[in-house]
Order: structure tokens, then C-alpha cells, then sequence
């Protein structure tokens, strides 16, 4: 046979065995190269946020070194993603907005609701810090009453948090104004009761002791049962077990601030005490803290309640739709008696969290008698839903303590003019 016959009859088993090998390596090297983004995504990255945060804890307090394989618990999410399950960030999916960024509602290809917490990091570098501190915090603690993090998002500039979506929203917007929503006494007080359980957790119960800082009524999310959960802890300490307080830079919200944080810089388990005091007392009122629409007397709640405890008609100061609706005034007036105790001036008289829960669940009329609260001079009006946030966690000198607990808030701690509300 002639040899161009047979060169013409061999090339295209040659050409086919040659596609086919491409094919082969092709397939092969981008299979390699999936297994490999796999790996960097379920591994990598996760140490490269635990080198972040270990780096940001450098002039805070120690991390425990069993904390390092926690991070695997949650997902991680690309900006992609997220940006479409909540509508390209809709401004009609928006839940709410906190001092670091917008909260949005959103729901992943797998039907699932979750809520996204995008922080602003152009803004300032808190945002950063809010967000290491969130994963690591909510990475080392689960509680039901304790907002659960699905995962979160660190691509380029973005830093977004996910979450559990919590169907009724914040506790504020069923406490405050004309709500349609109406909370009757038993789903107050499972409410009252759930966030002294996850106080507790977070104080006494969980491998690390946590001071929250910001506990109020926009920080506490409901569940489709209104079983409460206690969210936001960008703001959150890790507490040495060793100590009696920490001196640190004033974060939070006034109107909730325990009086020797908000004078001294002195910090511990008790600051949330007190704060849990007031969130109490606006859950039984339906009204904020501080209201300067009322009458002098009446526009600080803490201390108009213990005005009519004085005069033995606590029961006045009671949501009149709560009466209304009919409830067992010994039960209000007891959980009234918890949330004074909770506003003792001298932190040691206020009563660990998991005394106030015994109190609660018991039923039974507590055996201290508590004294009159701290009230700071109003001489000097101060806006108290401004959040006093610092960027920095460092330990510091505490400052001069002041001759008088009772005296008002030095100008040195009031919010810059661009202070962020939360």
C-alpha cells in the first residue's frame, strides 16, 4: 500500500487519541484546581480570620487556645451570594441599622431566611473590629437564648455577618409606640426571663466569661415563638476570671450604662446587671428609658418607678394595656422587686444572674430589700440613645473617680458629633 495511503488512514485516530489525552489533563487540572478553592475556602480561610483576630486580641486579653477550632461551625459566603439573596441589599429588606452598618433580610437558593449584618468599614475602622470580635465571640458560645451566626463573608473591602432570621424582629419595635402587635404578661415574662437565662450563660455558665456591654431592647431579637435571643456583640469582653473589673474605655448606650462604668470605666459582669435591671422595667412600662416628652418626674423610668415603689404603687407605672388585659399583680410587682435589686448603686449588692433567674422562676418574694438606684444628676442633659463606643479595646488607667456616685457624666465621655446611633 502506498506509504501517503497509510499516513492519511493514521491521522485522525491520532488527532483523537491527542483530543482526547487534552481533554483528560484539561478535566483533570481543573478538577485540581476546584479541590484546591474547596480547601482554601473550608481551611485557609478560616485561619487567615483566626491570624486576624488573634492579631486584633494582641492588646486585649488572652484567647484560649482550645477557641482556635471553632470558627469550622460556621459557613462562609461569598459577596455574590449574599448580595443575592437580599436583593442587591434592598433598602425594603432592610430589618434595621445598627452603629456599624445596616441589618438585611435575606433568603439563600436553599429557601432558607437568614438576616445579613453588613458593616461599614469605609466609615471606620470599628467596623473592622466589630466584626472580628462578632465571629469570635458567637464562634465560642451557643445558647438558645443567644442569637445564632450562620456564617459570614470577608471578601476585598465587604465584611458581612449572617444569621439566624428572627421572624418578630427586635423587642423594640413590639415595646415601644403603637405597636399592633400586643405582648400579654405570660410572653413578657418568658421574654424577661429567657434574657436573664442567656446573661447567665454568658457570666457564669459558658467556658469563657462574657461581659455584653450593650444590653438593651433593640439588641434582643424574637423567634417565631417570641422566645428572645440576645444579639449584637461587637461590643462584647472576654472577662479574665481572676478579676474583679476591668478600667476600660466607656462602650455602650446611656440610658443603660451601670453609673460606676459610666463614672469610672470600671467594667465587669455587674454593668450588664444593671442594664437588664432597666431593660426589665421598660418591658413591664412599655416605654424607653428615658423620656423627655413627659413630665420631669416621670421622664426617667428608673427613677419614677422607684418613686411610686416608695409609695407602694409600682403598679401605676405597669403598660395600661397590660392591666387591661388582666394580670396577677403579685407576679408584676415580684419581677418589679428583681429588676430594683438589678439597680443597686453598689454593684456588689446586685445579684448574679443565675440568683435572679432562681427569683424569677420561684416565684417567691426576694429576701433582700433593695436600696434606692444611682440616678446621675440630669444638671447636664445628655441624649441617651447616643452609643458611647470606643475604637480601641485596650486596657487603660482608670480615670479619676468622682467624689459623688451620683454625680453627672464628665464632658470627656460624651459621643464625638458624628457618633453613630445603634
Amino acid at each position: 500500500m502506498p506509504r501517503h495511503l497509510l499516513e492519511g488512514s493514521s491521522s485522525p485516530q491520532s488527532t483523537g487519541k491527542a483530543l482526547s489525552l487534552f481533554l483528560f489533563i484539561g478535566g483533570a487540572v481543573i478538577l485540581v484546581i476546584m479541590l484546591l478553592l474547596v480547601l482554601f475556602w473550608k481551611r485557609i480561610k478560616p485561619k487567615m480570620l483566626l491570624q486576624k483576630m488573634a492579631k486584633s486580641e494582641k492588646n486585649g486579653p488572652e484567647v484560649p487556645d482550645y477557641f482556635s477550632g471553632n470558627l469550622r461551625i460556621i459557613s462562609y459566603f461569598d459577596y455574590r451570594t449574599l448580595k443575592r439573596a437580599t436583593g442587591s441589599f434592598h433598602p425594603k429588606n432592610q430589618l434595621g441599622r445598627g452603629g456599624f452598618g445596616p441589618v438585611y433580610q435575606g433568603k439563600l437558593v436553599d429557601g432558607r431566611m437568614i438576616a445579613v449584618k453588613q458593616l461599614s468599614l469605609e466609615k471606620s475602622q470599628q467596623g473592622e473590629s466589630e466584626f472580628l470580635a462578632e465571629v469570635r465571640m458567637l464562634t465560642s458560645i451557643q445558647h438558645k437564648n443567644l442569637v445564632r451566626l450562620i456564617g459570614c463573608c470577608s471578601e476585598g473591602a465587604q465584611r458581612l455577618l449572617v444569621y439566624e432570621y428572627m421572624k418578630n424582629g427586635s423587642l423594640d419595635s413590639l415595646i415601644y409606640g403603637n405597636c399592633k402587635t400586643f405582648l400579654n404578661w405570660k410572653m413578657r415574662f418568658q421574654i424577661i426571663l429567657g434574657i436573664a437565662r442567656g446573661l447567665q450563660y454568658l457570666h457564669e455558665d459558658s467556658n469563657l466569661r462574657i461581659v455584653h456591654r450593650d444590653i438593651k431592647a433593640s439588641n434582643i431579637l424574637l423567634d417565631d415563638k417570641f422566645q428572645p435571643k440576645i444579639s449584637d456583640f461587637g461590643l462584647a469582653r472576654f472577662f479574665p476570671e481572676d478579676q474583679t473589673y476591668l478600667s476600660t474605655t466607656i462602650a455602650g448606650t446611656l440610658g443603660y450604662t451601670a453609673p460606676e462604668y459610666a463614672i469610672r470605666g470600671e467594667l465587669s459582669e455587674k454593668a450588664d446587671i444593671y442594664s437588664f435591671g432597666v431593660l426589665a422595667l421598660e418591658i413591664i412600662s412599655s416605654r424607653k428609658n428615658t423620656d423627655l416628652s413627659l413630665p420631669t418626674e416621670m421622664q426617667y423610668l428608673p427613677e419614677y418607678a422607684w418613686k411610686l415603689f416608695e409609695r407602694s404603687r409600682v403598679i401605676d407605672f405597669v403598660d395600661p394595656k397590660l392591666r387591661t388585659d388582666g394580670i396577677v399583680e403579685k407576679d408584676v410587682l415580684q419581677v418589679c422587686h428583681v429588676a430594683f435589686l438589678c439597680l443597686q448603686p453598689d454593684p456588689s449588692l446586685r445579684p448574679p444572674m443565675s440568683e435572679v433567674v432562681a427569683m424569677l422562676i420561684q416565684k417567691t418574694e426576694p429576701m433582700a430589700t433593695p436600696l434606692k438606684p444611682a440616678f446621675l444628676e440630669r444638671k447636664h442633659r445628655v441624649d441617651i440613645s447616643l452609643s458611647l463606643e470606643s475604637p480601641s479595646e485596650d486596657h487603660i488607667s482608670s480615670p479619676p473617680q468622682s467624689n459623688s456616685p451620683f454625680s453627672p457624666l464628665p464632658d470627656r465621655f460624651s459621643p464625638p458629633p458624628d457618633a453613630s446611633k445603634r
